[in-house]
């Protein structure tokens, strides 16, 4: 398998409207290597989910080239070499969780005996061992969420694509859910794409943080962190953290200029 998990070549999107063309993606260059954790930061607009729905094949670039693991999007979404956890959890309401992480795993045909245990081993991967007989409805926002991660990890791929998971989840919840996906990150050494809003989410988990520009959305900066793998909460509040926050603050605030 390439070391390269991701690559990104003069990679623009052009969205054809009623109002005319739409710039989503512009010259994006971008590699992505097996193990980072890498997030996309960037105002509204940027592109950044456009990019990961590139990456997974649901969106087609109109121009440049990109790859995933070596493969065109479309055979990499054939071969299931990634998992995408959504913004909402969009667990099926009438299943229970352990049915719900079941549904990719009945589509590729696993054995019951096989599927049993995936199931079993992502449960315990994202702490629900005990929740896989219970509804969606019976869990909370970030048990939710949870259980979302777990699907997206059941078919063990090795590149997990995330659009702002978090987004919509209290500070408290959120930071819990963070320590929780770098412990998850560190145990299965899954490559990341992780889009955020948030500079302390993208400081605190990433390897590196792709700073994207408005529309046409182009990456501005590429931050490689130097803070330990081993990160708890209060590391956020040391000079190497803040000094990284500072840059992407900043590099933020002069994509703007590229606002037309």
């Amino acid at each position: 398998m390439p070391d390269t998990v991701v690559s990104a070549s003069n990679l623009s999107l052009t969205f054809e409207t009623n109002d005319g063309p739409v710039h989503a993606l512009k010259d994006v260059d971008l590699d992505v290597d097996r193990g980072d954790f890498v997030s996309f930061i960037g105002p509204s607009g940027c592109g950044k989910t456009t990019f990961l729905r590139v990456i997974a094949d649901l969106e087609k670039p109109t121009g440049g080239e990109i790859s995933v693991n070596g493969m065109t999007p479309q055979e990499a979404r054939m071969k299931r070499a990634y998992g995408y956890v959504f913004q909402a959890a969009s667990l099926l309401p009438w299943r229970t969780i352990e049915k719900n992480i079941a549904v990719p795993l009945e589509i590729m045909g696993l054995s019951r005996a096989d599927q049993r245990k995936r199931i079993d081993d992502v449960l315990s991967l994202v702490d629900l061992a005990n929740f896989g007989k219970k509804y969606p409805w019976q869990l909370s926002g970030g048990m939710q969420q949870r259980a979302s991660i777990a699907r997206a990890l059941a078919f063990d791929a090795d590149l997990l694509l995330m659009d702002e998971p978090f987004g919509a989840l209290d500070e408290i919840v959120r930071d819990h859910l963070n320590e929780q996906l770098l412990k998850l990150w560190d145990a299965t050494n899954k490559t990341i794409c992780f889009v955020t809003h948030s500079i302390p989410e993208a400081v605190y988990l990433s390897t590196k943080i792709v700073v994207m520009s408005p529309r046409p959305g182009r990456v501005h900066d590429v931050i490689d962190s130097t803070l330990p793998r081993e990160r708890p909460l209060d590391i956020r509040e040391t000079p190497e953290f803040l000094e990284i926050a500072a840059r992407v603050r900043e590099g933020l605030r002069a994509g703007h200029s590229y606002d037309e």
